[in-house]
């Protein structure tokens, strides 16, 4: 019986998710417009270990959403996942936001998952039904030009799909307004998968993956 709870805030979405042998048994989130992950996420924690009558002696290990996504959003996320992991003598496990979004797509067609970066600017991937990676993640600023290689059913998720169906404009081109942000829920799967596989990181020198530098602006 393998517990393994699961945190997600590289989004304005925190999230949080226990699963038992890589199904979710409860999963707490709440998208705030002013990210409210540094007062939500310990308590998640906290009270999802409880409902589910488990001890913190049980579980596993942690996964933590890698990025990209918010600067803040991903240290308040891998900072409490490394702490559990310190605490508890247990492996890190990190997850690519990017397929965490793209799963929550069931579709017959290539996912393309999108992170807002400000202005026409998008942190993105290309994945195939399956969930294999046909595009790395790129930041990238989106044109009329952009995804016109694809002749197959493209479905763009994630949280700027407005902005992206001005420049975005094809037959095969498809949106899924319902599916905003990554969750915790999709990444109870994806974090057994490399449980069994014995793939974690380590725990002192893991680094979230921000794609861009951090800018202050005024």
């Amino acid at each position: 019986m393998t517990y393994i709870l699961n945190i997600e805030t590289a989004t304005k979405n925190c999230s949080v998710s226990l699963a038992k042998n890589g199904e979710t048994i409860l999963c707490k989130e709440i998208a705030e417009q002013g990210y409210s992950h540094a007062e939500k996420l310990h308590v998640f924690i906290e009270e999802i270990v409880k409902e589910a009558n488990v001890n913190f002696s049980e579980i596993k290990a942690v996964a933590v959403s890698k990025g990209p996504g918010s600067y803040t959003g991903l240290r308040i996320g891998v900072s409490a996942a490394k702490g559990l992991c310190y605490a508890l003598q247990i492996p890190l496990i990190s997850i690519d936001t990017m397929q965490v979004l793209a799963k929550k797509a069931n579709v017959d067609g290539l996912i393309v998952p999108m992170i807002d970066a400000r202005r026409m600017e998008v942190y993105s991937a290309v994945f195939d039904k399956n969930l294999n990676k046909i595009k790395e993640v790129e930041a990238e600023v989106l044109t009329e030009n952009s995804y016109q290689d694809f002749d197959q059913t493209v479905y763009f998720v994630g949280d700027c799909q407005e902005k992206c169906q001005t420049v975005l404009v094809k037959d095969n081109f498809k949106f899924l307004p319902e599916i905003i942000f990554p969750s915790a829920n999709e990444m109870s799967v994806l974090s057994f998968e490399k449980f069994q596989n014995n793939d974690f990181e380590d725990v002192a020198y893991f680094e979230p993956f921000y794609l861009k530098d951090f800018m202050l602006t005024k």
